[in-house]
């Protein structure tokens, strides 16, 4: 018995560990349940002499003119000059589900030439959908994480934007999206990064949780869920599943990122046995002054003349070998990390590698 226990325990010390899954509610979007982008245009007001100039932004004047007619004053034909209000967009998201009352933050934008938005508040701002329809009502005061200060001598500083800012909780919904999740006998889930190995695995893992054939996968992106008998509703059905654990496969793909030099690959990226030379031209340019004397019969001043020394030097390319029937992750990385690269010259190495075809990999570059 005691035999048996300590092969048990060996068996168990060398296998490999298992690989941890993800929650489906973490790679799919369930239909019908989204976000729903809103924009409106408002007006901000109480700026401290840092808003639109009204010469340079004709959209704020006819906006304040037709805002005091609505209010009972008339001006018209008066000569506005007011440099503390500023023409804004605003955006907000409309969360699933949302019911009238609730509030939601907005983001403000600066339209026209205003310098600042810090201070000001929003009047009330209807918020239209893709639609054209009013979803939401916004008001309140502009918080901006940024400030900017000046002085006489015409030095400036300012830190972050201070055109752009938050009405935390700012928008009240007056309208709702209607959609009956729970009475659905059929829908669909959305996955966020397409592939058909992924959809067979949801398929199959909510199949085996229920007992049923409850799950297709219809194409790379779409698995067709259908209500059991066993589930009151759809909603209840979702709630069960949502937190599956399904391994998502991973295609074999390289990020570049040019700009800083960034580069990030994916677990099934292989390489096949390939040479690599790899050398660096250094060139090396001096300028050291020197002084020409001038002829001893003129008043002439000496001259500064530079002298220029330009020499090359090339580094020995050396020549080495990565790679091999396709190895992992690891080993590609120690292999490209023996020739002592920078990230510039590696990004121009795994470029000629995928134009060799060695490279079995996508690469994107950002």
């Amino acid at each position: 018995m005691r035999a048996l226990v300590l092969a048990l325990l060996c068996l168990l010390s060398i296998a490999p560990p298992a690989l941890a899954g993800t929650r489906l509610k973490d790679i799919v979007d369930v239909e019908g349940v989204r976000e729903n982008q809103l924009i409106g245009y408002g007006i901000v007001f109480g700026l401290k002499g840092s808003g639109d100039s009204l010469r340079n932004c004709a959209m704020l004047r006819q906006s304040i003119e037709s805002m005091m007619e609505r209010l009972g004053v008339n001006t018209r034909n008066a000569n506005l000059n007011t440099k503390n209000a500023a023409a804004v967009m605003v955006t907000a998201n409309l969360p699933p589900f949302a019911a009238n009352g609730t509030r939601i933050d907005v983001t403000v934008s600066a339209v026209c030439d205003a310098k600042s938005l810090e201070g000001g508040t929003l009047l009330a701002t209807p918020l239209l959908g893709a639609d054209g329809q009013a979803y939401a009502s916004a008001q309140g005061s502009v918080a901006v994480g940024a400030f900017t200060a000046s002085g006489a001598s015409g030095a400036s500083l300012t830190r972050n934007i201070p055109t752009s800012g938050r009405v935390p909780n700012g928008a009240t919904i007056e309208r709702e999206l209607r959609f009956d999740l729970a009475a659905q006998s059929e829908l669909r889930l959305s996955l966020r990064n397409p592939d058909f190995t992924t959809a067979t695995r949801i398929a199959g893992a909510i199949n085996a949780f229920v007992g049923v054939d409850a799950a297709s996968a219809m194409d790379p992106g779409t698995v067709r869920l259908r209500r059991p008998n066993t589930f009151r509703d759809m909603a209840a059905f979702i709630a069960q599943i949502e937190g599956l654990e399904v391994e998502p496969e991973q295609r074999a793909r390289v990020i570049i990122n040019e700009t800083t030099g960034v580069i990030v690959m994916g677990e099934n990226v292989r390489i096949s046995t390939v040479a690599i030379a790899q050398g660096n031209l250094t060139i090396h340019v001096q300028e050291t002054p020197g002084v020409a004397m001038p002829n001893s019969f003129t008043n002439a001043p000496p001259v500064v003349v530079p002298q220029t020394d330009i020499s090359a030097e090339e580094d020995p390319a050396r020549l080495a070998l990565v790679g091999g029937n396709g190895v992992p992750l690891r080993e590609l990385v120690t292999g490209l990390n023996s020739l002592g690269v920078s990230p510039r010259d590696l990004i121009v190495i795994l470029q000629a590698l995928k134009a060799s075809g060695a490279l079995q990999a996508e690469i994107e570059v950002m």
